[in-house]
C-alpha cells in the first residue's frame, strides 16, 4: 500500500505538537518532515512528552528541502507568514494545508482584519477546509485553508436552520474557550494569575472569527453578534448561539436530517459540554426550541475539530483516502 510523505511547519506551537500525535500513528501517512523558523533542535527537546516516541530533527522551515520530500506539507504558523511559504508551495505542485487565516476570507475583507495580502493569485485556488459544506471541493484542492476554531462551532451548528431563520434578525453567539486556543506564548491575558478562577470576554463584536463565520455563511456581517470569552480550562469550545426560527418547523428534527450521515457530528439529548469531546474530532450539537427562539449548543475540541484533526481530515480527502483514518475518537474522560 502506498504511503504519503508530509511535513509540519510550525512544528513547535500546541496544534504542530496535536499533529505529530496523530500523524506518527496514521495508517497512510509518513511524517518525513518537521520544521520551526530556527531549527536545530529535535521534537522530544521541544515536546518532552514525546520523548522515546519520536524523536525527529527539527529543521529551519525551508521550502525547497520540504519540497523535495514531501506531497503535502501542513503550515501551522501565524498569520501574514503563511502567506510566505504558500506561494513557492503552490509553484512546486505541492498539496498544502494551512492554519492560518491567509486564505480563509476575501481580499477586502482579511486586510480589514489582519495585514495586506501579498498572494492574491492563490485566494482564488483556495477551498475552505469544512468538510461538511465543501466536502466535494476538498477532494480536488491542492490548497485547503483550515477553519478557525470558533467559526467551526458556530457555522456546524447554524447550518441546519439556516433557510429556516427570520430574516432580518440577530445571530448571537456566545462562545467560550480553554486557554491552549490563544497559543503557546505567554501574554499578560493568558498569565496564570490572570485566568485562573477567572472568566472574561475579549474582542466582542469586532472578534477577527466574527467575519469568517458571517462569510462563510453568506450573510452580513451585521447580522452576527459574537462574543468570545476566555475560560479557565486547558482545552475545548463551547458556543451558544441564540436564533429566531419559523415557530412552526421541527428543529430536532431538521437537525437530526441534515447530519444524518456526518461522522462527526454528533447530535445530543442533553445539552452539551466540552469534556465530552475534548480530545476528538467531534462536534457534539443540542437544541432547544421555545416558540420562535432556538437555542443551539456546539462543542468542540479547539485544537483538534478546531485545527489539527480538522486539518487531517483534510489531507485525507486531498490524498483521496478515508477521511476517518489517524483521526482521534476516544475523549479525554474523565
Amino acid at each position: 500500500m502506498k504511503h504519503t510523505d508530509v511535513g509540519i511547519i510550525g512544528v513547535s506551537g500546541y496544534t504542530g505538537l496535536e499533529l505529530v500525535k496523530m500523524l506518527i500513528n496514521h495508517p497512510k501517512f509518513n511524517l518525513v518532515y518537521v520544521a520551526n523558523s530556527t531549527g536545530g533542535t529535535t521534537l522530544k527537546e521541544l515536546h518532552p512528552s514525546l520523548n522515546s516516541v519520536c524523536e525527529l530533527e527539527v529543521q529551519k522551515a525551508d521550502v525547497d528541502e520540504c519540497a523535495n520530500v514531501c506531497e503535502l506539507v501542513f503550515l501551522a504558523v501565524p498569520h501574514k507568514t503563511a502567506m510566505d511559504f504558500v506561494k513557492p508551495f503552490m509553484k512546486k505542485g505541492m498539496k498544502i494545508v494551512d492554519f492560518s487565516a491567509d486564505y480563509r476570507l476575501t481580499q477586502d475583507v482579511y486586510e480589514e482584519y489582519y495585514c495586506p495580502h501579498t498572494d492574491i493569485e492563490n485566494l482564488q485556488n483556495v477551498v475552505y477546509g469544512l468538510p461538511e459544506l465543501f466536502r466535494e471541493e476538498i477532494k480536488k484542492a491542492s490548497l485547503v485553508a483550515n477553519p478557525g476554531c470558533y467559526p467551526t462551532s458556530a457555522i456546524l451548528g447554524l447550518l441546519p436552520f439556516l433557510d429556516k431563520r427570520i430574516a432580518n434578525t440577530p445571530i448571537i453567539i456566545d462562545a467560550k474557550t480553554g486557554v491552549s486556543g490563544a497559543g503557546k506564548k505567554l501574554s499578560d491575558v493568558t498569565h496564570f494569575v490572570n485566568v485562573n478562577d477567572n472568566m472574561f470576554a475579549y474582542n466582542p463584536f469586532f472578534h477577527r472569527h466574527a467575519p469568517e463565520i458571517a462569510q462563510k455563511l453568506k450573510i452580513d456581517f451585521d447580522e452576527i453578534t459574537f462574543v468570545p470569552h476566555l475560560v479557565p480550562t486547558t482545552r475545548g469550545m463551547l458556543s451558544s448561539i441564540y436564533i429566531q426560527v419559523d415557530a412552526s418547523i421541527d428543529a430536532q428534527k431538521i437537525l437530526q436530517d441534515y447530519y444524518k450521515d456526518e461522522h462527526y457530528v454528533r447530535i445530543c439529548k442533553n445539552p452539551v459540554d466540552m469534556k465530552n469531546t475534548a480530545g476528538t474530532n467531534f462536534c457534539d450539537i443540542y437544541i432547544k426550541q421555545k416558540g420562535s427562539v432556538l437555542f443551539i449548543s456546539s462543542s468542540i475540541d479547539n485544537l483538534l475539530r478546531g485545527s489539527s484533526s480538522q486539518a487531517l481530515v483534510n489531507a485525507n480527502l486531498m490524498m483521496g483516502i478515508c477521511e476517518r483514518d489517524g483521526i482521534p475518537n476516544i475523549a479525554y474522560v474523565p
